[in-house]
């Protein structure tokens, strides 16, 4: 079969772009309704979506002009959207650095269970300083420590998901025996951040481990990646950019004795669509127009983390060079934001904002149909992604367009799937089943 792509949609409500709340057509009001929820989510598994994704962190500040950050747990969301879906996957965000692995291991776990096996965890470290204050920490670890923890956070967890084998329930009524003790194996880890006797009080999920997502693009976030990751989720620019990423990680699988398609490179792309060029222009123009400004200063802060509140829109955006290198944080998205500042040539700070209310540092495909289908040809055909996650500027409207025109048009050139061919998350990506640890002794 040819290969192809793989399509997540990132659910951002009531969508991506920071004035997407302000449209005519926003339902901003039913945020927080599970109707409105289960709406999204049928019409994502009706375009065959690979998976439903939902970023989050805690602690970002809020301002009075945005839809800023008030949201619903995200696993509650998944877990509620299991039962009113069957094939797609359900992709969460969880944090490493303020999480335990047991919590995470059993949260995770039954969200598998419960979905039938179309759990995905997109694990990050909290780039966010503000999420120390909220969780009671003095200070926010630093980003070597912070990547160092997660590794073996990762590592604990899934020594936890194998510690009750999933054909280790008997329930033989006859026998008497509900549960085989020798497909039990207790957790015995001391290392430099946990300390963890036991074992996980549900059998191993349907997939083993539900898809491993990882979005870090420093150094050390790439590392993990090759060596832990399913996916990758990354913000590359340009294809060129996008070809450098997917080499640099697809070099790095084999001294993890992994192969190339083990592990699938999906860059966010942001799609506006028109029936022509000019009005997919005009549509994006107009999103720019309803920015309040504290709100587009608020969310500049965040990004660059230095903080342009209060600021003069109109004022000089600062050159990423004038502030150095931090070696406690790379700031990724502040050179991703400098870099476009510089290439297309936006010289204030409502230049960026606006430039950035939508993509936030991701690749933005802007046209007719046929024109934003080319560019995600282009890319998938010429390494650079194995797929995307795709960015809505708006719900219900532009996801509506997606489904309805953009994925046909993928499926007439034969680049995406027209039916689901399997039930699990890991069988929509083509990716082996994991091998039980005592498996892989008797084999041995």
């Amino acid at each position: 079969m040819t290969k192809q792509m793989s399509l997540g949609l990132f659910i951002q409500l009531p969508g991506q772009h920071l004035a997407s709340w302000r449209h005519p057509a926003s339902q901003a009001s039913r945020n927080y309704d599970i109707e409105w929820l289960t709406e999204i989510a049928q019409t994502a598994e009706r375009g065959k979506f690979d998976t439903l994704f939902i970023a989050d962190s805690v602690m970002r500040p809020l301002d009075a002009h945005s839809y800023s950050e008030l949201k619903l747990d995200p696993l509650l969301i998944m877990a509620a959207l299991s039962t009113v879906t069957k094939q797609i996957g359900l992709t969460v965000t969880a944090s490493t650095t303020y999480n335990e692995p047991f919590h995470i291991a059993r949260k995770f776990s039954s969200l598998d269970h419960l979905s039938k096996g179309r759990a995905g965890w997109n694990v990050v470290t909290s780039a966010n300083d503000l999420e120390a204050t909220v969780y009671g920490k003095e200070k926010h670890l630093s980003h070597s420590d912070r990547y160092e923890r997660a590794e073996e956070f990762l590592d604990v967890t899934k020594k936890l998901w194998d510690s009750i084998e999933t054909d280790a329930v008997l329930a033989d009524k006859e026998s008497g025996h509900f549960l085989n003790i020798e497909k039990v194996h207790p957790v015995h880890h001391k290392g430099k951040h946990f300390n963890i006797s036991g074992y996980l009080d549900s059998p191993a999920p349907p997939q083993v481990y539900p898809v491993i997502v990882q979005a870090g693009s420093s150094e050390a976030g790439v590392e993990l990646a090759a060596r832990t990751a399913d996916i990758v989720f990354t913000a590359c620019l340009s294809l060129q950019q996008g070809q450098v990423f997917y080499q640099n990680v697809k070099s790095r699988l084999a001294k993890y004795n992994r192969q190339p398609d083990d592990v699938k490179i999906m860059p966010g792309v942001y799609i506006t669509v028109g029936k022509t060029e000019e009005e997919a222009h005009q549509k994006r123009a107009y999103l720019n127009s309803l920015i309040m400004p504290s709100a587009g200063l608020q969310q500049l802060s965040e990004f660059t983390q230095i903080d342009f509140r209060g600021q003069d829109p109109d004022s000089a955006f600062p050159d990423y060079d004038s502030y150095g290198d931090d070696p406690t944080n790379p700031r990724i998205r502040y050179k991703i934001i400098s870099a476009i500042a510089k290439k297309e040539g936006l010289k204030t700070l409502r230049d960026v904002y606006e430039r950035i209310s939508s993509t936030r540092g991701h690749w933005e495909v802007t046209g007719t149909v046929e024109q934003v289908v080319d560019q995600l040809e282009r890319w998938f055909k010429e390494g650079a992604a194995d797929g995307f996650n795709v960015i809505p500027p708006t719900f219900p409207e532009d996801l509506n367009l997606i489904v309805d025109e953009v994925i046909p048009e993928l499926q007439r050139r034969g680049l995406f799937r027209t039916e689901y061919t399997g039930s699990t998350f890991r069988e929509h990506l083509g990716l082996a089943k994991p091998v039980h640890p005592s498996q892989n002794k008797v084999t041995q």
